[in-house]
């Protein structure tokens, strides 16, 4: 109880600081920029589809190596017990599955693409 009542007081306090003095956080720009606009450059439409298509070929990845870890783990602490087995067999097919759907999205992607003539 009192160390979170000396943790509020702690960081109420740092908080009042850095309000009072103007400080910031770590690397922040004191002056403000007052020159013209920048310009930022928009992508076009097949590149932003590009780059959407690889982060959800990076998830889908990352959850198919979860599952095939877990499957792995599962089966290993099964101990003989045929439903765990079974609930490790059925993670491992689902990372499979997972890895394939990854390599295949660029393929459909192109198909898609041509169906819509981009």
């Amino acid at each position: 109880m009192i160390r979170r009542t000396l943790y509020r007081i702690a960081t109420v306090a740092t908080a009042l600081w850095l309000v009072l003095t103007g400080a910031g956080p770590a690397g922040a720009d004191p002056a403000p920029d007052t020159g013209p606009p920048r310009i930022v450059a928009v992508n076009d439409l097949p590149t932003i589809v590009t780059n959407i298509t690889h982060w959800i070929i990076g998830l889908v990845f990352g959850v198919a190596t979860l599952f095939l870890t877990v499957g792995g783990l599962r089966y290993l602490a099964a101990g003989g017990d045929p439903t765990e087995v079974e609930k490790a067999k059925s993670a491992l097919k689902s990372a499979l599955v997972g890895y394939a759907l990854a390599l295949l999205a660029p393929i459909l992607l192109g198909v898609v693409k041509s169906w819509i003539g981009a």
